[in-house]
């Protein structure tokens, strides 16, 4: 059988018939497999296995694009729908993961007559089913239901919250002394002589880079994380209650217990660990580049006494500048947004052996949305969508996001890059993330061709899922590579000493960075263990304890932690992979990435498996042995010696 693509609707007025259409035939088919199931018939546990894998197939799908929706739909009907939708299939997986009756026929299935991974399945399935509540008395199964709806409402108007408040301040023109030109081009004075910059990344991100008026960042940065505030401080706090009642429970002493069970990292006390380990291994490090700050800062402003969110992007590239010789403005100029997606496609393609056919005739839910047929040789084995450029009532950052879930021979994997890019010239840390992104988006496709719908695509717990992406990020740093797309406008290529006094200049700042990310992590874990009475107090109270880096007084980070919704208490898992991927990345040779073998294996053994194995065991399979920190040991190690630098 051939796996053929969703047909998405052509009119704009046929959008709500399929978001509500596709989800309310999803749930009939789940439906009917439940009961099915239940029906007493003699079946083989492969049969029953298969029945199961029907409905997973559908409602994945479904739940895929009504999230994507929800977050992109240029209409906000169309996003409400799809939030409804969205409910719905929850609020059915609740109920499903409480049936006892279809628990039983479950568990009753004879793990003999199975292979390794079908048994595999069955045990992810019946360990589902008690995370679910299944073995509970009726009264507590009630209530995780209702906490199940209320959490998806909650959760729900919380990420709402965060893509709706798009802020702006109004500023006099030579406020933006220091932006690039095409940036002050873009943003032209009004009638009243002022010039408008919002909380769009597009806006704020070069605004706190460039921006001389240290006035002016400040202002822009409070706005940027006071957004969403004050709605969604009772919304998190709604939330984080839900979570820790949902866990007791089920019989966790707290949601990061629950939350760390089917993670790599396996308890909330060993999340703590890993947080306290991080931070003490960059701290020295992370102490001497802010304190390096804080002097460059000082030589124009004597009064300046600390680095905040308003200063550290703004300073860093100063000393980059000036102690690296890497001008960011400069580097922009060869990151034109055409190339570097063309680029992307290239250099993907030519490490994992496919290629991608733009579909232009493909209906789209915006005009700027690119699709392309993903194939191997001349067998199609995936559709990705493009939407990469920010718009009212879009996400506010850089995600993908499921469309399809591929199942071998029935249906094709399909997803969705989410971003917020400039439409002109980029810059360089937008090239990383962009090539992070597509990371997850290729491990989506590559992984999609699998029997269970349960292993398909970015499948494997959740601690690993950044790991194939932030070593993507490698690809957009090597020069050669880079020289391939990245071009100024008289089509001169990017110098190669320029790539590599930016990869020295990228080593500046790691260490705080780290402890930044180790703060947010924190945040993620403390709020959710800890659910303190006032969030602003508890966020500063770690934000000393880890970030060096102030955040400015009378701002509400958290109110705008889009993760919070999303990954609950476990932010970790991007420090956590990060030291999975500096792993994987030790098997590549830097002056050849694009070894054959190696790249093979690396698609092979890691993407193209999905979740169909634990990821301890796909690392191994990789690298012949167990994955250890010693690489990102190594990495942190470099970034030490290069603090000697003045």
């Amino acid at each position: 059988m051939t796996a053929e693509p969703l047909a998405l609707p052509r009119a704009a007025s046929d959008w709500p018939a399929f978001i509500s259409d596709g989800a309310d035939s999803a749930l009939a088919t789940g439906r009917d497999v439940v009961a099915r199931l239940k029906d007493g018939a003699t079946r083989t546990p492969i049969e029953v296995l298969e029945l199961w894998n029907d409905a997973e197939r559908v409602i994945s799908t479904a739940s895929g694009f009504t999230s994507l929706f929800a977050e992109v739909h240029p209409d906000p009907g169309v996003r409400e729908l799809s939030e409804e939708k969205s409910q719905a299939i929850i609020a059915f997986l609740t109920e499903r993961g409480q049936d006892r009756e279809l628990y039983r026929v479950l568990a009753s299935v004879d793990t003999a007559e199975l292979d390794a991974e079908a048994a595999r399945l069955l045990e992810h399935v019946l360990r589902d089913f008690r995370r679910s509540g299944v073995d509970r008395d009726d009264a507590t199964r009630a209530r995780l239901a209702e906490i199940s709806e209320r959490s998806t409402i909650v959760g729900q108007r919380f990420s709402r919250n965060i893509r709706d408040d798009v802020r702006s301040l109004r500023l006099r023109p030579e406020q933006l002394d220091g932006l690039p030109e095409d940036y002050r081009n873009e943003h032209p004075a009004d009638a009243d002589g002022l010039v408008t910059i919002t909380t769009d990344y597009p806006d704020t991100i070069p605004f706190l880079t460039f921006a001389t008026d240290r006035d002016a960042r400040h202002a822009v940065s409070r706005q940027f994380n006071s957004r969403a505030w004050p709605a969604n401080d009772a919304l998190l706090h709604e939330l984080l209650d839900l979570r820790a009642e949902q866990a007791r429970l089920l019989g966790y002493d707290a949601w990061p217990d629950f939350d760390t069970e089917d993670k790599m990292i396996g308890t909330g006390a060993a999340v703590a660990d890993f947080i306290e380990r991080i931070s003490q291994l960059a701290g020295e490090s992370g102490r001497a580049e802010v304190e390096t700050l804080l002097r460059r800062a000082q030589q124009g402003d004597p009064s300046i006494t600390e680095i905040t969110t308003g200063d550290s992007a703004y300073y860093t590239e100063l000393v980059r500048r000036e102690q690296f010789d890497v001008d960011a403005q400069n580097v922009r100029r060869y990151f034109d947004f055409e190339r570097v997606r063309a680029g992307l496609l290239e250099v993907t393609g030519r490490l994992f052996g496919i290629s991608y056919r733009e579909r232009p005739d493909v209906p789209r839910w915006a005009d700027d949305v690119a699709c392309y047929d993903v194939h191997r040789g001349d067998e199609r084995v995936g559709r990705i969508y493009l939407d990469l450029h920010p718009r009212e009532g879009k996400y506010k950052h850089a995600a993908q996001f499921d469309l399809a879930t591929g199942v071998r021979g029935t249906q094709l994997p399909e997803g969705t890059l989410v971003c917020n890019f400039p439409r002109g010239l980029m810059e360089h840390t937008q090239v990383v993330t962009l090539f992070h992104e597509f990371g997850h988006l290729v491990h989506h496709v590559l992984g999609g061709d699998q029997r269970w719908a349960r292993f398909s695509g970015v499948a494997t717990e959740w601690d690993f899922v950044e790991a194939p992406s932030q070593m993507l990020e490698e690809w957009a740093w090597d020069a050669d590579i880079l020289r391939s797309f990245a071009v100024d406008a008289a089509g001169e290529p990017i110098p190669a000493d320029l790539v590599a006094r930016m990869r020295t200049a990228e080593d500046f700042g790691r260490a705080y960075r780290v402890r930044t990310q180790m703060y947010y992590a924190a945040v993620s874990y403390r709020l959710h263990l800890e659910r303190p009475e006032d969030h602003d107090a508890a966020v500063q109270a770690l934000a000393d304890r880890y970030s060096l880096v102030r955040p400015l007084p009378g701002t509400h980070f958290q109110a705008a932690f889009g993760h919070l919704e999303g990954y609950g208490s476990g932010y970790y898992t991007y420090m956590w992979s990060l030291v999975i991927a500096k792993d994987l990345f030790s098997a590549f040779d830097p002056e050849n990435l694009f070894d054959a073998d190696v790249a093979a294996r690396y698609r092979d053994e890691i993407l193209a498996r999905g979740g169909s194995a634990d990821a301890a065991d796909l690392v191994a399979a990789f690298l012949g042995r167990p994955y250890s920190f010693d690489a990102f040991g190594d990495w942190l190690d470099g970034e030490i010696q290069i603090k000697t630098l003045k």
